[in-house]
């Protein structure tokens, strides 16, 4: 099984910012298709343990698969690797306290889920309205917005897509229920809040947003990582930070001024770091990348 290509964002920033070293523990909080993963296991060397963690079935057989090509390359270089086959949220109860040299996460949605229609999460190919991450079991997108009522659904769209329209947006799902795919809903939003002049981005974007957030817990996942980090590393353990839109970076943002105040970690990035002028030709994913770091003290 050969995994697909997949270009990791800011990857020389998170190896320089993680300060990978040989022989050390690093969590990829976020696997996906082991972007990251890849490249700090070529770093661990042999006596260095890399630990991955995904919800995602599909994601994570793919991740195995490219970092069996690894194994393949490095041979007895190749670090010990541990798939975890569940949410990051879960890390403090599978990882001893003060074990890690480095913990990485990068929130963006996967290519592998934005690409497949199957998954529902994207208005460029039609399919079932799911959004899930772990398909095996939760809430789909299609029963959040058949089940809802209007105003639910309108602060969900207006608090998790920080979609001004939102409660037309609301009226007109209601209206044209039931809706089962993407198409459809994508259709239903676009009539009720077409693009403005300006608009640089699909007019369904900020409401598939927030159904995916909410589907996916995601906002309350960062929540309880940030929570469990400081334990998980050891004094001097290094945690790197990647997020898509300003709703997750404020949470770290704010996480890390608050522990930076306590004296708990030392932030290593006054700003966020972006991607270069190259790299965002390269790789236009990585436009609205923003990356934070910090060190426990």
């Amino acid at each position: 099984m050969k995994s697909p290509q997949h270009v990791p964002v800011l990857l020389e920033e998170v190896l320089e910012y993680l300060n990978v070293r040989p022989g050390g523990v690093v969590v990829d909080a976020t696997l996906g298709l082991a972007g990251h993963s890849s490249a700090i296991a070529r770093k661990l060397g042999a006596k260095g343990r890399l630990i991955g963690f995904d919800r995602d079935p599909e994601a994570l057989a793919l991740a195995k698969a490219r970092l069996d090509e690894v194994k393949a390359e490095l041979g007895e270089e190749m670090p010990e690797v541990v798939l975890e086959p569940r949410a990051f949220s879960e890390a403090a109860n599978v990882i001893e306290p003060g074990s890690l040299d480095g913990l990485l996460a990068d929130f963006g949605v996967s290519s592998l889920q934005l690409d497949e229609a199957h998954r529902g999460f994207s208005f460029r190919h039609d399919g079932p309205l799911d959004m899930r991450q772990d398909t095996r079991s939760g809430e789909t997108a299609e029963q959040v917005v058949n089940q809802e009522d209007e105003d639910e659904l309108a602060n969900l769209i207006y608090e998790f897509g920080e979609e001004r329209r939102s409660r037309r947006i609301a009226r007109a799902i209601v209206r044209d229920r039931p809706i089962t795919t993407t198409a459809e809903l994508a259709g239903i939003v676009s009539a009720a809040a077409p693009s403005m002049k300006g608009d640089k981005i699909h007019p369904a974007t900020r409401t598939f947003q927030a159904l995916r957030i909410r589907v996916n817990n995601e906002l309350g996942e960062i929540q309880s990582l940030l929570r469990s980090a400081e334990s998980l590393l050891k004094p001097g353990g290094r945690v790197v930070l990647i997020s898509f839109h300003s709703l997750e970076d404020r949470l770290v943002k704010d996480a890390f001024r608050e522990a930076g105040r306590n004296k708990v970690f030392e932030v290593l990035t006054k700003k966020p770091v972006v991607a270069g002028d190259e790299e965002q030709m390269r790789n236009p994913r990585s436009r609205s990348a923003k990356m934070r770091a910090a060190q426990k003290v």
